[in-house]
């Protein structure tokens, strides 16, 4: 038998293998905003033995991206199998959304029609600020009804032998983290910070509570097992773990950097190894197709996303990402991953990268910290690449030799033939897709005047609350955070 045909016959076995047994559940556990940040990814520092046990029971995908480093572009992303950028949901948090074009259908409603119970549901015992949270996270750009999107927020009110798909959201570790009451000075010691921020008792708090924000996630995940295992249906189902996107600091979210994009994914079930390992390239836009085609429905040709767990792996050469609007901070970046490279080309070059953001100023620590040390002087040169006037109009990481990105060698004459190869990859995916991001917002959204008077308003009055100054400056906000977290007495600088 030659070997083309031995491989098709093992593509008809396999695939008559996994048709034969009854389709599985599938379960989708999505934290907000996290990075690989587990014990089972090499964190160290935090103790999180459910999403270690998924990883040892099942799938651990090193090499999962989002296709956006924000929540709404993210998520209306891998709701419906392709990128954000083809559909026209690329910028975040649309203020007017408008329904779905044709032929696009999110799974939800493939699923539902072929006959599964589909829920959302707030991970159980979530809360925020003291409050019980009890709906299900959606933040889709398109208009979408909760209520007729899904059948519930409960899988266990399916009929008797009815398949499910349950989405359990996560708010953690999105901000703000709860800022600890007291901190273990030894686990505080011994925290290791990226290189590209700057070693400040301000930045190692922050980064203790995001830490326990993830160990937060761990247990709630592991409620969630609990439950499934003591219904009887954890064997036959599925289970998905990610995140949207990467952690919400100053190099991540938003940006199409490694902290920004590169997420946990983590799959346990009927049909996966024990313990097994993948290293190729996966984008969250797998994730929908992956769910049809494991259940044996069709999956739509618009779909740009590849179905992981079949016979054959969908082995890619590249993968892309995009980053558009994000509320007020306007801008346009697009990135291409290898297995050893990323190019990401910055349209808008002469913008710096503390381009304003009044979420993230509201929000970040670090973003009065950088500007403030940045002043003084007491950043090194790769931190204060962040406080730069200007960025490159094209940035290239060697990920092997440089796995965090933070080494640029677009303009290395070394490296001028792999920058020459990835741009045209860059610009073929952006012709292919008819890349949406080139236009401007459409008219049922807020004119650019109005976005930045809306947003700033919200800047003002939550510094108002803080601080009774509606303007206040870095110094200002930097001390109000440091006395937010415990290393000051007074908020406001003496």
């Amino acid at each position: 038998m030659s070997i083309c045909n031995l491989r098709g016959w093992l593509v008809v076995v396999c695939s008559l293998t996994w048709a034969a047994a009854a389709p599985p559940n599938i379960v989708w556990i999505i934290a907000d905003d996290m990075s690989p940040d587990t014990a089972a990814y090499g964190m160290r520092e935090v103790k999180t033995p459910h999403l270690d046990r998924l990883a040892a029971e099942g799938r651990r995908y090193t090499r999962a991206y989002a296709t956006a480093p924000v929540c709404s572009s993210s998520r209306s992303a891998l709701i419906l199998g392709t990128s954000q950028i083809i559909t026209g949901l690329h910028a975040h948090d649309v203020e007017n959304p408008q329904p779905l074009p044709e032929p696009y259908r999110h799974l939800p409603a493939l699923l539902r029609e072929a006959g599964w119970w589909v829920t959302n549901a707030a991970a159980p015992g979530t809360q925020r600020n003291g409050r019980l949270i009890t709906k299900g996270k959606t933040h889709y750009n398109f208009a979408h009804d909760p209520a007729q999107m899904f059948d519930g927020d409960d899988w266990k009110k399916r009929k008797p032998g009815q398949p499910f798909f349950a989405q359990f959201q996560i708010t953690e570790p999105h901000r703000p983290f709860p800022i600890p009451e007291t901190y273990d000075p030894a686990a505080l010691a011994q925290l290791t910070l990226p290189a590209n921020y700057p070693d400040h008792p301000l930045l190692r708090r922050d980064w203790y509570a995001y830490q326990r924000s993830v160990e937060m996630v761990d247990h709630r995940v592991g409620v969630i097992l609990a439950q499934l295992e003591a219904a009887g249906v954890l064997e036959n189902t599925l289970v998905f773990f990610f995140a949207d996107h990467g952690r919400p600091m100053p190099w991540g979210k938003q940006w199409l950097t490694v902290e920004g994009l590169h997420v946990p994914l983590l799959v346990r079930g009927p049909g996966l190894t024990p313990g097994s390992v993948e290293s190729r390239l996966v984008s969250l836009i797998d994730l929908a197709p992956t769910a049809l085609a494991r259940v044996d429905l069709p999956v739509p040709r618009w779909m740009d996303g590849r179905a992981l767990l079949g016979p054959l792996f969908p082995e890619r050469a590249q993968i892309f990402a995009a980053r558009d609007r994000c509320g007020d901070a306007y801008d346009r970046i697009r990135v291409v991953i290898t297995p050893e490279h990323m190019l990401t080309q910055n349209f808008f070059p002469e913008l710096s990268r503390l381009n304003w953001s009044g979420y993230k100023e509201a929000s970040y620590p670090g973003m009065p910290l950088l500007r403030v040390l940045h002043t003084a002087g007491k950043l090194d040169a790769l931190q204060d690449l962040w406080c730069q006037p200007t960025r490159a109009d094209f940035e290239l990481y060697d990920l092997r030799r440089d796995p965090a990105g933070l080494q640029n060698l677009a303009h290395t004459p070394a490296q001028a033939a792999t920058v020459a190869d990835l741009r045209r990859a860059l610009q073929e995916w952006i012709r292919f897709t008819g890349d949406r991001g080139a236009l401007p917002d459409p008219p049922t959204e807020p004119t650019r005047p109005e976005m930045l008077k809306s947003k700033r308003g919200d800047y003002q009055r939550t510094w108002q609350a803080r601080l009774k100054i509606a303007e206040p400056t870095d110094d200002q906000r930097l001390a109000w955070w440091e006395y937010a977290y415990g290393l000051r007495p007074s908020p406001i600088n003496p």
